[in-house]
Formats: structure tokens, sequence, C-alpha cells
């Protein structure tokens, strides 16, 4: 086991040395003299995410419905909630058969349980005016003036609703990927709390910080151009605070707990990395350049991570397996999703081999601080989120998005700096809220089904039915 381990620590060094060594492939990557800005190549879209500053009211073109903008946008709406069901594939082939429904619903309610509480409240609370750069008042409440007309503030050339409904989704898969950590054990009563809850106090508020126009972490200049912080990092840390709240399966480190049908799982990844185009090139807002690029590095870091993680598991355990090229691939479209606007196909190459790296030797590691993450959920967008938050402080680039910034290998190590303080905010907000969340629903409720339930399955303990009948 030692050897095994060794091996794993050098290849992680070899790749952590790749991305130090690696440094001539930068001149492929578009660059301007001395780092100064990149003259702008297209009219900048005044809501590109996260923007470091808003543009100037001159660059800034007039609101104005562009019917290809509202396509794009539609289209990738609906790529971003076909990944909600890719998930509960994803999720429901890993746990045992008499999980998998039980599994599998946990996805489903949530894609109907946030899209009502997102137009209710939600989407006023993340993105509606202003409050103190802390949160959205409730102006918005019930879409009350979130009309057909484009809204500037966040997309000039598309319907205000169509830019709502397309953040309604990453509101909707966000808590879905928390369940990893949870699965098989959790009383469905009190999930149902659980997730009304964290959607409102967790991720709303931190949305609102990173993408809302006055948003305190976005006037810091942080870039999160589709959601490593806003989505990974705060789904990945409360997934964390759940798994240590929640507690061990029943017969954890006992007895086998294997994956039921990996076909499935493959196929939900699949279905992940087909619909991640509409969660990272759709966070342009717009059909273009830059929707265009962030397409391309998507792809690119999704490859390298998937590469990289079967190699390490090749090294580390003699032989690479269907789930660990799936979970690679996971791991790199979560990496790259905070870079997909700020980067190129070479950055976006290094940031997905490393997160390969990276949250493989994360998921190996977590048997040594014996708590029980079902699905991986922290060591694959807790860790790969971190990366890619950071490693957008590394390689952002002004040429590829103007309204972004230079990162540390482009000449602005603030940026960096930046990027760090977003990432610990995150963390320590999300895990310290979470855990008064199910603290509460604990002294309440309770969090777990009983050990005979438990025994029985949720399948027919929280549903009574059962995924398969032969």
């Amino acid at each position: 086991m030692q050897q095994k381990i060794s091996w794993a620590l050098i290849l992680g060094l070899i790749f952590c040395g790749l991305i130090l060594v690696g440094f001539p492939l930068y001149a492929q990557e578009p660059r301007t003299p001395g780092n100064a800005p990149a003259p702008a190549t297209e009219q900048p879209q005044p809501e590109t995410r996260a923007l470091a500053a808003s543009p100037s009211p001159a660059a800034i073109p007039a609101p104005k419905i562009d019917t290809g903008d509202t396509a794009w946008m539609l289209v990738s709406a609906a790529l971003v909630l076909l990944m909600t069901p890719g998930l509960a594939l994803f999720y429901g082939g890993m746990v045992r058969t008499k999980n998998v429904l039980g599994t599998i619903m946990h996805s489903f309610i949530i894609m109907a349980l946030v899209t009502v509480q997102w137009v209710l409240w939600g989407y006023s609370l993340a993105f509606g005016p202003d409050l103190g750069g802390i949160i959205g008042s409730l102006s918005w409440f019930g879409l009350n003036g979130v009309g057909l007309d484009p809204y500037p503030d966040y997309a000039a050339t598309v319907p205000h609703q169509a830019f709502m409904i397309y953040q309604a989704m990453f509101a909707i898969i966000t808590p879905a990927l928390i369940t990893g950590a949870i699965a098989e054990r959790m009383k469905f009563t009190t999930f149902i709390l659980f997730t009304l809850l964290w959607a409102t106090l967790v991720y709303d508020p931190i949305a609102h910080w990173v993408w809302g126009v006055g948003g305190w972490i976005r006037k810091l200049g942080a870039l999160d151009f589709a959601g490593g912080t806003v989505v990974h990092i705060s789904s990945g840390i409360s997934a964390l605070a759940a798994a240590l709240l929640v507690g061990r399966r029943k017969g954890f480190g006992l007895e086998p707990m294997a994956p039921h049908n990996l076909p499935m799982t493959i196929t939900g990844a699949s279905i992940l990395w087909f619909g991640w185009f509409g969660f990272n090139a759709g966070s342009a807002i717009a059909a273009g350049k830059l929707s265009t690029s962030a397409f391309v590095v998507t792809h690119v870091s999704t490859a390298g991570a998937a590469l990289s993680w079967a190699l390490a598991e090749w090294v580390y355990k003699g032989k690479p397996t269907t789930l660990g090229a799936a979970s690679g691939a996971v791991a790199g479209l979560v990496a790259i999703t905070p870079a997909s606007g700020f980067v190129g196909p070479m950055s976006a190459l290094i940031i997905g081999l490393a997160a390969g790296i990276f949250c493989y030797m994360a998921v190996v590691g977590k048997n040594r601080f014996g708590y029980d993450d079902s699905l991986d959920v922290v060591g694959v967008h807790g860790v790969g989120g971190t990366w890619g938050a950071l490693a957008t402080g590394l390689f952002a680039s002004r040429a590829i998005n103007d309204a972004g910034g230079n990162g540390l290998f482009f000449g602005n190590p603030g940026l960096l700096g930046v990027q760090f303080l977003t990432v610990v905010v995150t963390w320590v907000y999300a895990f310290g809220m979470t855990l008064l969340i199910l603290k509460a629903l604990d002294w309440t409720l309770g969090l777990r089904v009983s050990e005979e339930e438990e025994e029985m399955g949720l399948d027919l303990s929280q549903h009574s039915e059962t995924g398969y009948n032969f």
C-alpha cells in the first residue's frame, strides 16, 4: 500500500512539474506585448460572467434582442437542465441496487423544487437589486418586473426571462451535486427541507457575491466564468459538512458497497460532458467568439483529465477503470468551469491534466480521514473547483477575454490573490452555513432513516418502489 501511495505522489509531482516546465507552450497562446491589455477582437459583451470591472458605458450596446443570442441561450439552458438527469444516472449507477431510485429521485425532485424556489424568491436574492453587496432585494419576488425585454445589467441582447431561466438551471444542479455525499442514508422529508434552506441561505448569497451587480466579490475583480466557486466549491465543501454530520453508512468499511451499474454511470458522465457545453459556452451570454473559445477549452480540459485520472489509477491500482475515466472527465469539467471564458486551449489542457491527478489523489486520500463521502463529491467538486478557481488566477489572459483580467503567468499576480480569497471565503461560508442548517434539521426532524430502513434500502423505505423487478 505504501508503495502504491508513493507512486501516486510521484505521479502527482510529475504533473505539478508539467505546470511549471510546460510554459514554453504558452508561446502558442494569444498574448499581448508586455502583458498589456489585448485589443478587443469583438465588441465586449456587457455581461460575460463575473467581470473584473464593468465595461465603460460607451462599450455597452443599446439593449436590443438578438435572435441568435436568444436561441443560443435557450438551447444552453436546456443543455444545463439535461445535466441534472445526467447526474442522476451518474450517481444512480454508483450506489447499491436497493438505493438506485432514491438516489435518482434526489436529482429529479430538485429540478421541480428549486425551480419553484427560484421563481418565487431565489432569482431575486441572487440577481436582484443589490443590498450592501451581500444579497439581492426581494423586489423581483415572483419574477415581478422580470419580463421579456433585455435587462442590460445582465444580458443586453436576450430577454430578461431567458437569462433568468438559464440561471435557474445552475441553481438546480448545485444542490443536486451535494446528494452524492449523503446517498443511501438521508430521510427524504429532511432532504426536501435541506434543499430549500441550502438554496436560499448558501447558493443565492454566494451567487450574488460573485455574479450579482454590486456583489462584493465581483467588485474585488474575482473571475468565475461559469461556476467554479458558486457551483462546485459551494457544493463540494457543503458535501463535506453533510458527510461529517450525517455520518457513515451502516456497514461502511465492513461490507462491500460497490457500484451496481457502471454502464449507467458512464452514460450519466457522457450526458454531463455533453450538457457542460451549455454550462460553460452558454455563460458567454451570446453566440460568438467567446462562446466558441469556452466550448473548445471545456472539451480539451475534460479529455486531459480523463486521461490523467486513468493513468494515475493505472499506476496506483495496476489497471485503469471505466469509473475512473468517467470520474476524471467530470473532474476536468469542474476544473475548467471558472476559467473557461478566460483561458486558451493549452492552458485548458494543463488545467485538465492537473485536475485528473489532484482529484484522484483526493479521492484516494479520503480514507485517511474516515468520513463517508459516498460518491466522491468532495474530491471531485470541492478539490476540482478549488483548483479551477486558483488556476484561473494563474492562466487567465485578457487576450482571450478583454473583460476579464491577466493571471499570474500573464503578468498579474494580484488576480491569484483575489482568487485565493474568494476560495477561502466560499469554503468557510458554505461549510459553516451547511453545518448550521443540518444541525437545526437534526434537532427537529432527524437526518437519517432508521437502521431498519437503511438496511431495507431507500427505494422501499422512502418511496415504496424498487428499481429492478426480475
